[in-house]
C-alpha cells in the first residue's frame, strides 16, 4: 500500500507499536556490542594502526596517505551501496544474529591478518584487509542497530542508545590506554610511556606494537559480542534466503520510493546526511589540524584522543537521561550547536591567541603536554567536541528507531547507513579544496561549520518522531 504524501495514515503505526521490554541481560548484551566494536575504530582506524601505516609501513607518507584514503573511500562506497540492500533482505529472513555472525567472522579474520603488515609489506593486501574489516564492522552495526526497536518501548530507546554509545567510548578508551601504556614502545628507547618494555616481547622497530592492534581488536570484538548472541532476543524466522533476496530487493525499491513520500523521515535522513558529514570531518581532521599548528607528537595526539573519549562517556551518560526527558531531536540539536561553537573556537585559535585574536595569550611554553595557553584553549574546544559527538550520533540512532516499526527497521537502518555514507567525501573534499585555494588550513576547517549549520536548519523543521506529518 502506498503512503499518503503527508507521512501519516498507515505509517503512524510506528508511533503506537507496542514492544515488550527485553530482559536486563538481553538489553546489556545488545549494548555491549558497541563496547565490543569501538576499539577497532579507536586503535586501528584512528590513533595507532592508521598512523603507523601512513608514516612507517609505506615507502613515504604521501603514498601511505593516498593508499589509506583510497581504502577508506572504497569501503565507504561498498557500505553505501549494500547497506540498504542487506537491510531489506534481513527484514525478510527475520533474525539479525546470523548476519552479524557472518560479518563478524570476516572482521575478525581481516583484523588478525593485519599482524602481517610489517614495514615494506604489500600495501594493497593490507588496505584490502582493513577495508574488509571496515565494511564488515559497518554491516554488523546496521543489523545490530535494527534490533533496537524490538528490545524496549520507544520511550526508552534514547536511553539505551546513548548508554550503549557511552560504553563503546569506554571500551575504545580502555583499549587505547592499554596500547599506549603497555604495547607502544618509543622508537628511541624501546620503552612504553610508563617506562616498561612492551608486553609479549613486541619489537617497536618492526612495528609490532601497532600491528598487534589488529589481533587485539579482533579478540576484544569476539569476546564481547558473545553476550548479545546468548541473551539478546532476535526477530522470529522469516522466509528462506532465496525468496528473501527477491522480496528484499523488491521491498527496497518500494522503500526508496516510499521514503521520499514519508516526508518527515526523508527530511531527517537529508539533515543527518549533511550534519554527519560535518561531524565526521571534524573528528577526522581536528587532531591533524592541531598537530600541524602546535607540532603535537603522537603521544599528545593520543592523549587528546583519550581526553575526548573520557568526556564523550560523560556526554553519553548525561544524554541518556536527557533523551528520555527532552527527546532525541532536542539532544541532536543541542549537540550540533555545541559542535558548531567548538569548530568556531578551533578555527579561531592559533599560537598565542584564540577567538580570532580577540583574546591574546602568552606564547611561552610551560613544558609538558599542551604547554602553551593556546593549546589549552584548543583542549577546551576539544572538550565541547567530546561532550557532543557521542550524543549527536547516539540520539540520531534513537531518533530513527523511534520513527519506524520493528518490522521495517532493517531496511530503514540500511537507508540510515546509506545517508551517513552517501556524501561522506563532501566535507573533507571542501575542507581540502578551500585549504588549497586559500592557502589557509583555518579557512578550510571553517567549511565544517557550514555542514553543521545546514543540518541544523533542516532538522528544525523536521517532525519528531520523523514519521509524524510535516507541518
Amino acid at each position: 500500500m502506498a503512503p499518503d504524501t503527508g507521512g501519516a495514515g498507515i505509517f503512524s503505526m510506528a508511533a503506537v507499536e507496542t514492544v515488550q521490554r527485553a530482559s536486563g541481560r538481553g538489553i546489556w548484551g545488545w549494548m555491549l556490542f558497541d563496547w565490543a566494536a569501538q576499539p577497532f575504530f579507536t586503535v586501528v582506524t584512528t590513533f595507532i594502526f592508521g598512523p603507523y601505516f601512513v608514516s612507517r609501513m609505506a615507502s613515504d607518507p604521501e603514498t601511505g596517505q593516498a593508499a589509506w584514503g583510497y581504502g577508506i573511500a572504497a569501503a565507504g562506497l561498498v557500505i553505501a551501496v549494500l547497506s540498504p540492500i542487506l537491510g531489506s533482505i534481513a527484514d525478510q529472513t527475520g533474525p539479525r544474529k546470523p548476519w552479524i555472525a557472518f560479518f563478524a567472522s570476516i572482521k575478525i579474520i581481516s583484523l588478525c591478518l593485519l599482524w602481517f603488515a610489517a614495514p615494506g609489506s604489500n600495501l594493497f593486501l593490507v588496505v584490502l584487509f582493513f577495508s574488509l574489516a571496515s565494511v564488515a564492522a559497518e554491516f554488523s552495526t546496521v543489523f545490530n542497530d535494527s534490533m533496537m526497536p524490538r528490545l524496549v518501548p520507544k520511550s526508552e530507546i534514547g536511553h539505551i542508545s546513548n548508554m550503549a554509545w557511552g560504553l563503546g567510548y569506554l571500551g575504545g578508551m580502555i583499549a587505547l590506554i592499554f596500547v599506549v601504556t603497555c604495547l607502544a614502545g618509543s622508537a628511541e628507547s624501546g620503552k612504553t610511556i610508563i617506562g616498561i618494555d612492551p608486553l609479549f616481547g613486541l619489537d617497536p622497530k618492526l612495528g609490532e606494537d601497532a600491528r598487534a592492534t589488529g589481533p587485539l581488536s579482533a579478540g576484544w570484538y569476539f569476546l564481547f559480542i558473545l553476550p548479545m548472541f546468548f541473551f539478546t532476543p532476535d526477530a522470529i524466522k522469516g522466509i528462506p534466503i532465496g525468496p528473501a533476496v527477491r522480496e528484499g530487493l523488491s521491498e527496497l525499491k518500494s522503500t526508496l520510493t516510499e521514503v521520499r513520500q514519508r516526508k518527515g523521515i526523508f527530511r531527517f535522513l537529508v539533515a543527518r546526511m549533511i550534519y554527519q558529514d560535518g561531524v565526521n570531518a571534524l573528528l577526522a581532521l581536528g587532531g591533524t589540524f592541531a598537530a600541524a599548528m602546535f607540532h603535537w607528537s603522537i603521544t599528545e595526539i593520543g592523549m587528546f584522543g583519550i581526553i575526548l573519549n573520557v568526556v564523550a562517556i560523560v556526554g553519553c551518560l548525561v544524554a541518556a537521561r536527557l533523551d528520555t526527558a527532552l527527546g532525541s531531536k532536542t539532544i541532536v540539536m543541542i549537540s550540533l550547536v555545541l559542535l558548531s561553537l567548538a569548530t568556531i573556537g578551533i578555527v579561531s585559535t592559533g599560537p598565542g591567541y584564540t577567538l580570532f585574536g580577540v583574546w591574546m595569550m602568552p606564547g611561552a611554553d610551560s613544558g609538558g603536554l599542551f604547554g602553551t595557553a593556546a593549546e589549552k584553549a584548543y583542549i577546551f574546544y576539544g572538550l565541547l567536541i567530546g561532550l557532543a559527538f557521542g550524543p549527536v550520533q547516539a540520539s540520531s540512532r534513537s531518533y530513527m528507531a523511534r520513527s519506524v516499526t520493528a518490522a521495517e527497521s532493517g531496511r530503514y537502518f540500511g537507508i540510515y547507513a546509506l545517508a551517513g555514507r552517501a556524501t561522506s567525501f563532501l566535507a573533507p573534499f571542501m575542507v581540502a579544496t578551500i585549504t588549497l585555494a586559500s592557502g589557509s588550513a583555518r579557512l578550510g576547517m571553517a567549511a565544517i561549520v557550514l555542514f553543521l549549520g545546514v543540518g541544523i536548519a533542516i532538522l528544525i523543521k523536521t517532525p519528531y518522531p520523523a514519521d509524524q506529518p510535516v507541518e
